[in-house]
Order: structure tokens, then C-alpha cells, then sequence
């Protein structure tokens, strides 16, 4: 009997994965559908699968990629993503393992300040950061990964600072007895006890900096530099009219490289997240 009641619940519990992962699933699937059909089926038949009179192959595609110069696109969000998440990887936990391992006032009032500055809504500091922006000649490819550095410091500090906190200090101690300086100890002995985290923090930011796309619009030159999710605005024409296919199709080829940074990585997530947060 009480095998049977487990039978059941596990029945249950597969049946409610099977439906949450249905509601993240379908909205890609019909995406996907669509950006292979011809432009005037999309509306009429949204739901249907493409047969023989609606599928017009890859057409999308090379329309989609030639007319938002699409390739162009890619290389800025490709270096403007990259750039970004390098930065924070490394000084936010060079940050963290500072303020955690040094036992001074100061220490404790950074970490406060980065925390209380999760709570503050982009929407009140984007006009500012504009400002400063123009200001400090922030407008290029490499001043937009100096900005993300900054919007995306407090996040990944916290959940550094969490994991650093479980890292026994014996082992920077006894490199440090062996000849190693602050720097060496931090590279050879705590940074790769961070993998973890890192692979973490690197999934979260690139997920957020490659899918972003009201920060570029703000800061980047519109002429001059368009990221993707800028690029497949440009599918939206005069007086609400919208290219449908060739923009779907640009979607499906925009998610493709997050879907493989996820699944390739997807077994660190869930361990650097719970791991960060039972250790701080």
C-alpha cells in the first residue's frame, strides 16, 4: 500500500514537471513554427504546424539575417556580453573575498551599501546613468561592459561573499606560510575553490546582458552600434505593422547560444546557488 501511495506521488510530481516545463517550452516551440512559414499563414494559422503549403523552409532566415545586418549585431553583443561578465567575474570576487576575509568596519559598510542597492528599481538611476554616461564618454562597446560592471556588482558580490564565507581560511593561510603573497593566494588557491559560483554568476549576467535590451538603447549610439534584441526591433515598422517571420526567426537564432551555455552548464547552477547561499 505504501509503495503504491509513493507510485502515485511520483506520478504526481513528474505530471506538474511535465506541465511547468510545457509553459516554458511552448512559447520557444511556437516561435519556432512560425519563423518557418510564409508571412500571411502566421496570423491566419498560428497555432498549426507548417505542412506543404506553409513551409518555406530557411527563407526567414537569410531575410532575417540580411536585412537587421544580423551578423553585425551578433559581434557587438558577442563582445558587449563577454567583455561584461569577465569584468564581473573578476572584481566581484576579488571584492568579495576582501571584504569578507578582512575584519575591518569599512568592510562590513561596502557590503551593506551593495546590498541595500539590490532594492533601488533600475528605472529610478537610468536617467543618471545616461547622463554620466555621455559624461565619461561611456557610449562605445567597451564603456557599455564598464557599465554592466557597475549595474551588476552588487548581485554577484553578494553571492560571492556567501561562498567565500565557507572556504576555510587554513588554506590561503598555509600558502601564505609556504611564500605565496595576498594576490597569488587568492589566483591559485581561492579563485578555482570558486568554480562553482563563478560558473553561476557567469550564467546569470550573460542571460541578462545578452537578452537586455532597454540599457543599449539608452547608452549606445543607435546609429552606429545596434546589439541583437536592438536589431530585431527593427522589425517594427511605421503605424504597428511588424515583419513577423524574419523576426521570429532572428529570436530562434538569438537564443540559440544562451540554450547552450545553460545546458552545457547547467549542473553548476543550482550547486553554486545553493551552495553560496547555505554558506553565507
Amino acid at each position: 500500500m505504501k509503495a503504491q501511495t509513493t507510485r502515485r506521488k511520483r506520478c504526481l510530481y513528474y505530471l506538474f514537471l511535465g506541465m511547468v516545463s510545457a509553459f516554458f517550452v511552448l512559447p520557444i516551440l511556437l516561435v519556432l513554427m512560425n519563423s518557418l512559414k510564409g508571412k500571411l499563414y502566421i496570423s491566419a494559422t498560428p497555432f498549426a504546424f507548417p505542412n506543404k503549403e506553409t513551409f518555406v523552409g530557411l527563407q526567414n532566415y537569410a531575410v532575417g539575417l540580411a536585412k537587421v545586418h544580423f551578423y553585425r549585431a551578433a559581434v557587438y553583443s558577442f563582445f558587449i556580453t563577454i567583455g561584461s561578465v569577465l569584468l564581473i567575474v573578476l572584481f566581484c570576487s576579488m571584492c568579495a573575498w576582501i571584504i569578507t576575509r578582512i575584519r575591518a568596519w569599512w568592510c562590513d559598510v561596502i557590503y551593506f551599501v551593495l546590498v541595500a542597492s539590490m532594492v533601488i528599481p533600475f528605472q529610478m538611476t537610468m536617467f543618471p546613468l545616461t547622463k554620466l554616461a555621455d559624461s565619461f564618454g561611456l557610449t562605445s562597446l567597451a564603456g557599455m561592459c564598464v557599465i554592466y560592471l557597475g549595474m551588476g556588482s552588487t548581485t554577484a558580490t553578494f553571492m560571492f561573499s556567501g561562498f567565500v564565507k565557507g572556504i576555510p581560511i587554513e588554506m590561503e593561510e598555509a600558502a601564505m606560510i609556504d611564500g605565496a603573497n595576498p594576490a597569488k593566494s587568492f589566483a591559485y588557491i581561492t579563485f578555482p575553490v570558486l568554480k562553482p559560483i563563478t560558473i553561476t554568476v557567469a550564467i546569470i549576467n550573460s542571460m541578462w546582458i545578452w537578452n537586455d535590451y532597454l540599457l543599449p538603447t539608452l547608452v549606445l549610439d543607435i546609429k552606429k552600434y545596434r546589439t541583437i534584441p536592438m536589431a530585431i526591433q527593427y522589425f517594427r515598422g511605421g503605424y504597428g505593422r511588424v515583419e513577423l517571420a524574419p523576426m521570429m526567426a532572428c529570436i530562434i537564432i538569438a537564443i540559440i547560444p544562451i540554450i547552450i551555455l545553460y545546458m552545457t552548464c547547467q549542473k553548476y547552477i543550482i550547486e553554486g546557488v545553493v551552495a553560496g547561499a547555505v554558506k553565507g
